[in-house]
């Protein structure tokens, strides 16, 4: 069965092609790859991470087998963990590569494998491209009898009665990513000002692993977090998690009975951002990304490049003439924005789908430190985000935006996108 790579990983039907024997052929061919790749500075340990999605603690699980049955040394997370965590895990602990299992934002009959490299970022196209030249040239090698990671609910795989318990010798340690993560968002941003500033706010967690995440990181602040949707739900609650209007119906409906200052949204895997004022009216991800811009170059007077997916609100390019910055416009795909930003010089990194990354962190989206940083932004204005998105209209005009999705077979994609290239809208 064919695996074809998109853009960021492999993505399918779980059940149909996304499969446990299918699960091992990629991962084996991402450990031929590394095996032959080795980056100097790295070590031969690749960081494994899971969402919240049906059986993804398991496939987690056997990836995790197949890289150590390779040599690798394996860090499997023991539960369902933000994308992001997992990307600074493999610059932090200089692993070669990384993997997360997730289909991030998809309908939930859906999962993933996204790969990332060792820079702590999603794998460019070359490197998925040689990835899946590397399918069935060797058999999958994998060990077994590997502790097994927890759904985030108590349950446990099949196998000795307490699964999480260290295995002497094994090449798979199971070790929570997050803490290292939540601690470099707290010096990212101005956590001191945050944590002064009161502010009561709600998170959308659409069901996804980012729940709990603002909780935790605001635990003992003058902050109050209101987290709606926080349940682990293999069904996302009959939507897709993904911030967009459509799919925060519930918490809407929640915040016209109980204002707060602005609602946070993240998506299934945490690694995009979305939002709502404190009453329930929506901000686009394109209004969230004009907001960060003009903190990051008002109030923290930061310069560089402005990097934008060309999906990405035209209200943009006009900041950034007004501004007099840079501007660099990329295919969709965060892979492309991550390459500018390892060049270096580039002040915000941003797409159409809420995936926005910032300097001096990791070349990668990341919807918990996006959703920080738009705290911090709030405490430093001391203004509404409604007033904020005024201002932001008045002088550079209203923007829309709109957003209509068709699904075609895949077969027949290859030829699609060609012909889209050729004859652009």
């Amino acid at each position: 069965m064919s695996v074809k790579f998109g853009t960021d990983g492999w993505r399918a039907v779980i059940a149909e092609e996304f499969t446990f024997t299918n699960v091992e052929r990629v991962a084996q061919a991402a450990a031929d790859y590394w095996a032959a790749h080795p980056v100097p500075g790295t070590e031969k340990k690749v960081i494994v991470g899971f969402d919240r999605r049906f059986l993804s603690d398991q496939f987690a699980h056997r990836a995790a087998e197949v890289f150590a049955g390779n040599g690798f040394a394996v860090v499997l997370t023991p539960e369902p963990t933000p994308t992001p965590s997992v990307s600074f895990a493999v610059k932090g602990r200089r692993a070669v590569g990384g993997v997360m299992l997730t289909a991030s934002h998809n309908p939930p009959i859906f999962n993933g494998f996204k790969l990332k490299s060792h820079y702590g970022g999603s794998s460019d196209a070359a490197t998925c491209q040689a990835v899946e030249s590397f399918l069935d040239r060797n058999p999958v090698k994998a060990i077994t009898g590997s502790p097994l990671p927890s759904d985030g609910r108590g349950a446990r795989g099949e196998s000795s009665p307490d699964t999480r318990s260290p295995t002497p010798n094994s090449p798979i340690t199971l070790a929570d990513v997050r803490p290292a993560h939540y601690a470099a968002l707290k010096k990212l941003v101005d956590f001191k000002l945050i944590a002064k500033s009161r502010l009561r706010f709600a998170h959308e967690a659409l069901f996804g692993v980012g729940a709990g995440c603002f909780e935790q990181l605001l635990a003992r602040t003058t902050c109050k977090v209101t987290t709606l949707n926080a349940q682990h739900d293999v069904l996302f609650g009959g939507i897709n998690p993904e911030p967009i209007e459509k799919n925060y119906a519930r918490s809407s409906a929640f915040l016209k009975k109980h204002p707060h200052d602005i609602c946070l949204v993240t998506d299934g895997d945490a690694d995009r951002v979305g939002g709502m004022d404190g009453r329930g009216n929506y901000l686009s991800t394109h209004q969230l990304i004009c907001l960060l811009l003009h903190h990051l170059v008002v109030n923290r007077q930061g310069r560089g490049r402005v990097v934008k997916a060309l999906t990405t609100t035209s209200m943009v390019d006009k900041m950034c003439a007004a501004c007099g910055l840079e501007l660099v416009e990329t295919g969709v795909g965060f892979k492309y924005i991550a390459a500018e930003m390892l060049k270096g010089g580039v002040l915000l990194g941003a797409e159409e789908s809420g995936g926005i990354g910032f300097p001096g962190h990791i070349p990668e989206r990341d919807g918990i430190a996006a959703g920080l940083m738009l705290l911090e932004m709030l405490a430093t204005e001391r203004i509404s985000v409604n007033k904020l998105v005024a201002n932001l209209e008045k002088r550079f005009g209203p923007h829309c935006y709109g957003r209509l999705d068709t699904h075609f077979p895949l077969e027949k994609r290859a030829a699609l996108m060609e012909f889209l290239q050729k004859n652009p809208p």
